[in-house]
């Protein structure tokens, strides 16, 4: 090998460690930036709407179908999942923890009674969707949780959504019709439907005699319930010692 092609090689290895040194040096420049931005002005936040159109169109229906249950829309697992904490829950986390359900039927103690996901035909979901996707329907079938999977363009009636998810529930006297305020009204022509029952109306009595087994939600978000307790501040100091000021004066 001749002293030119050293010189060559010498030459490429060290634009190659040149590169390699200035592209550690931009990317710790543009990290340090990131940490100094202010988190309201560097990223002005904006409300925006939590539902999709297709979206609110489920919710209308599943809220008309079962007016007694509470409807809540893109829950993260870790809401309503608990899971033991022998291994790392940040690793749970990670895995599956932040991922959502569609929307989460309760029953009017709050105890999560199906899951329904709602699939839009235009979509086309990535094979890390597709992953993270099946991972959500395997937890929720180890948790034994109903899962209804609802495609957007052909949603089911609301007496065939009320037979799927809660077929004891007794059907209200007339179609209601989901209005962007909120408020359920009765279809034109057809008589009002009666405002549901709420658990606060009951008596204590009733309410005990009906209620499932209470199962309190997770709230192992920041890990503060993981400790095993707090430490004393100040231990008693051991009896055998005596303090300087509780010397006897000789």
């Amino acid at each position: 090998m001749t002293s030119v092609a050293v010189a060559i090689i010498l030459l490429v290895a060290l634009l190659l460690v040149w590169w390699g040194v200035r592209k550690r040096a931009s990317h710790q420049a543009n990290a340090g930036s990131s940490d100094g931005l202010d988190t309201v002005t560097g990223w002005p936040p904006q409300a925006t709407r939590v539902l999709t159109t297709p979206e609110r169109q489920a919710y209308d229906l599943l809220r008309n179908a079962l007016p007694a249950h509470v409807i809540l829309a893109q829950v993260p697992l870790q809401r309503f999942i608990k899971v033991p904490t022998r291994n790392s829950y940040a690793e749970w986390l990670r895995r599956v923890g932040q991922l959502s359900a569609d929307f989460v039927i309760c029953d009017r103690h709050s105890q999560v009674i199906a899951i329904v996901e709602l699939r839009t035909g235009d979509e086309q979901p990535s094979s890390r969707a597709r992953r993270r996707h099946d991972r959500l329907l395997k937890v929720l079938a180890a948790a034994q949780i109903p899962v209804h999977q609802w495609s957007s363009e052909s949603l089911p009636s609301v007496e065939a959504a009320r037979e799927a998810i809660a077929p004891s529930v007794a059907p209200a006297e007339g179609p209601m019709v989901g209005t962007s305020s909120g408020v359920l009204r009765s279809a034109p022509g057809r008589p009002a439907a009666t405002k549901p029952h709420l658990a606060s109306q009951e008596t204590s009595e009733d309410f005990e005699n009906d209620a499932p087994p209470v199962r309190e939600p997770p709230p192992s978000t920041w890990f503060d319930d993981l400790d095993t307790g707090p430490a004393p501040l100040d231990p008693e100091p051991p009896k055998n010692i005596v303090r300087h000021k509780d010397r006897p004066a000789r």
